[in-house]
């Protein structure tokens, strides 16, 4: 989406800074969630690995 509207920004301005700035905020929200994924799944095996302990015990 945010591709798109770098795109349109760019064909009515005809500024190429403001559509690499746009493209690159696009990039970051894709590191985000990449890493919010990459830490949920972390967090999770975190807990059942915990609890497997404790039913061992």
């Amino acid at each position: 989406m945010i591709k798109q509207m770098a795109w349109n920004t760019f064909k009515n301005t005809g500024d190429i800074n403001t559509f690499l700035e746009l493209v690159e905020v696009e990039n970051i929200e894709k590191n985000m969630l990449e890493a919010e994924k990459q830490n949920g799944n972390n967090k999770s095996e975190g807990n059942r690995n915990s609890g497997e302990q404790f039913k061992r015990l």
